[in-house]
């Protein structure tokens, strides 16, 4: 609430209010018998040299929010002191002056059936020189003038007043604009949008912004149509319609409404939400690009081609075109998939305004790069001679330069276009990949050479050829053969026996053979490779190892002969002849002390002299070794065959 304007009201005797409503046969009544009593009086004391007076002071307005309750104060002095007053209360209407109520001495009268009848109270007396009427759950319509009057019998009378203002916030403010789009070629003004606000008191105020530029009427460029209703709960529904020339560059601009109001005291403002407007504009030019890939682009790839006018018109039609074919689009854009070099090229797009069928076109070099399979000369495989030389060429077709490496096991053994073989051996045998790059991500060719090299067989000396190992124990010899064609590999033993071998190949030019020998007496194996080049071969000699056991100890007792030495055998069969040497010695030994142990048994003739050796069984086939002792110098006579010879006295 607030109060302002205070002012004072001085009145003498001879100058009464005049007002304006018509009064009843008792206020006349009354009046004139106050008259009298007042000529009276001035009869009575012709002696006053001042005249008596009334002095008021009233707010010159009250202001309160609706539905709060407005004190209206009235103050008042008399010059001879304050007494027994008439005090009435009144308010103006368009018909003049409507009493609230009168206060006498003693008495209280209350206007019947106005506005203020059941809300209004009064407190104070003329003895205080202060009267407050107080309005309770003030409205909009109780917005007038009260006025005071006060009467003294004996001072005369003066009136005061207070002006009632009376406020209400209104509704937060709502902003609604247009929601189809203008076009610049439009000739009349396009309604903008619409701002309301409702339930305010007084009517609030409506101004439209741009920008936060505020937006003033302009003929032909831009017009503001407020309205405003009094609804019925005497509150104001105000609304504002904005008309406009609309240009290209309004398509960015914020538009809004400030609402300003008047509260006690003061005023204050709000604002609505801004909106935007979809402005309707020709193209003036287009574009066109590759959206996808962003780097070079390669065959296989989906190539996604983009196109954009700087216009927005419905009207306006995207259409890409190459070769002067015409592609379906969707969203201003084209995909191509898995594009081959056939799809480079000039690719166009053009804008066409339906409305006008005026065309903007522009265009975009599309280039598709290519990498054709590697191709290596020589094709095929390729079979060398050891010792031989080679020179392959790799190299592929492509939109760009290349670069090419050649590899084997994964390692880099050329760095350029040709890969040469000089001097080869097994070694140089086996696939070169061949791999072509060019600086295109992605792109990449690769091509295999199968090299072989044939040549005789080449066995892989192991480690170890000689060995010892227990008797009766199993041995698994191995024999690893290199050579081209694969070599056949048996396995023999010194007296030409062939044993069973197995084989696995283990490549294109190598052969893994082993064979499982059980050793019962020293042995030697011997590995013979071969294919249509030429032969190999390789012995193994094995010695055993045999356990004895005696009752006091246990002993070990080698064979006569140790460290046979290995050598691969020679084509003359030097080898062989040693080893069937080194065994009739064994077997003759060993059947020596058989004889010599018989022969002291008496188990044989001639004890005491030689046999002949000429009697009887002397064929060819008949060999006889004399076996002599070195104490006795007694000699047995056997057949090779094991056969007795015939004896001399039995």
């Amino acid at each position: 609430m607030s109060h302002t304007y205070t002012h004072t009201h001085t009145h003498t005797l001879t100058h009464m209010p005049t007002r304006t409503h018509t009064p009843s046969p008792v206020r006349t009544m009354a009046a004139r018998n106050t008259v009298s009593l007042l000529v009276g009086l001035l009869v009575l004391f012709p002696t006053w040299g001042v005249m008596a007076k009334v002095e008021m002071n009233m707010e010159g307005r009250v202001e309160v929010f609706k539905g709060e309750a407005a004190p209206i104060t009235c103050m008042f002095t008399l010059s001879e002191g304050v007494g027994d007053v008439i005090i009435e209360w009144f308010y103006v209407t368009k018909r003049g002056w409507q009493s609230i109520v009168k206060q006498e001495p003693g008495k209280m009268v209350v206007a019947k059936g106005t506005q203020f009848t059941d809300r209004f109270s009064v407190n104070g007396t003329g003895a205080t020189g202060v009267n407050v009427m107080t309005i309770s759950d003030v409205q909009p319509d109780d917005e007038v003038e009260f006025i005071c009057s006060i009467t003294d019998l004996v001072e005369g009378s003066a009136n005061g007043s207070t002006k009632l203002k009376v406020f209400a916030n209104p509704d937060n403010p709502t902003i609604e604009g247009v929601k189809t789009g203008f076009s610049i070629n439009e000739d009349s003004l396009s309604k903008i949008g619409t701002c309301e606000v409702k339930n305010g008191f007084p009517k609030p105020n409506i101004t439209w912004y741009r920008n936060n530029t505020p937006m003033h009427p302009h003929p032909d460029v831009l017009k503001v149509v407020p309205s405003s209703t009094l609804d019925t709960n005497g509150l104001f529904h105000v609304r504002s319609e904005l008309y406009m020339k609309v240009v290209k560059e309004d398509k960015d601009d914020k538009f809004y409404c400030e609402i300003k109001y008047f509260v006690p005291g003061g005023l204050e403002m709000t604002e609505t939400s801004s909106i935007n407007i979809t402005v309707y504009y020709p193209a003036t030019e287009v574009n066109i690009w590759v959206e996808s890939p962003k780097g070079l682009i390669k065959e296989g790839d989906s190539v996604e081609l983009q196109c954009r006018d700087n216009g927005n018109k419905p009207s306006s039609i995207l259409t890409f075109y190459h070769k002067d074919k015409e592609y379906a689009s969707e969203n201003n854009a084209v995909v191509l998939h898995n594009v081959t070099r056939l799809n480079s090229g000039l690719y166009k797009c053009t804008s066409m305004d339906t409305d006008t069928y005026e065309e903007i076109t522009r265009d975009a070099m599309v280039f598709v790069n290519y990498l054709d399979a590697a191709v290596v000369v020589p094709e095929g495989d390729v079979v060398l001679n050891q010792g031989g030389e080679l020179t392959a060429t790799c190299n592929a077709l492509s939109s760009v330069s290349t670069q090419t490496v050649w590899m084997k096991f994964g390692e880099v053994v050329s760095s350029n276009h040709s890969l040469i073989l000089e001097n080869v051996t097994y070694d140089s045998a086996g696939k070169y990949l061949c791999s072509v790059t060019v600086d295109v991500e992605g792109m990449q060719t690769t091509r295999t050479l199968d090299v072989k090299v044939q040549g005789p067989p080449q066995i892989m000396k192991p480690d170890h050829t000689e060995m010892a190992e227990s008797s009766e124990t199993t041995v698994d010899l191995r024999c690893n053969v290199r050579g081209f064609p694969i070599p056949t590999v048996i396995w023999t033993t010194a007296d030409g026996k062939i044993l069973k071998g197995r084989s696995e190949i283990k490549g294109k030019d190598e052969v893994l053979s082993v064979v499982s020998i059980q050793v019962t007496s020293d042995i030697a194996a011997f590995c013979n490779a071969s294919n249509p080049f030429g032969t190999d071969s390789l012995a193994f000699n094995i010695k055993a190892i045999v356990h004895t056991t005696t009752p006091a100890t246990t002993t070990t007792t080698p064979p006569a002969k140790a460290n046979i030495p290995a050598k691969k055998i020679k084509k003359e069969g030097t080898g062989v002849v040693i080893a069937v040497v080194i065994i009739c010695i064994l077997l003759l030994a060993v059947l020596g002390s058989v004889l010599y142990f018989l022969y002291k048994k008496g188990k044989i003739c001639g004890r005491s002299g030689k046999q002949d050796l000429t009697k009887e069984k002397s064929g060819k086939d008949n060999i006889v070794v004399e076996m002599k002792n070195d104490n006795t110098e007694e000699a047995v006579l056997l057949g090779v065959n094991g056969e007795k010879q015939p004896p001399c006295n039995q």
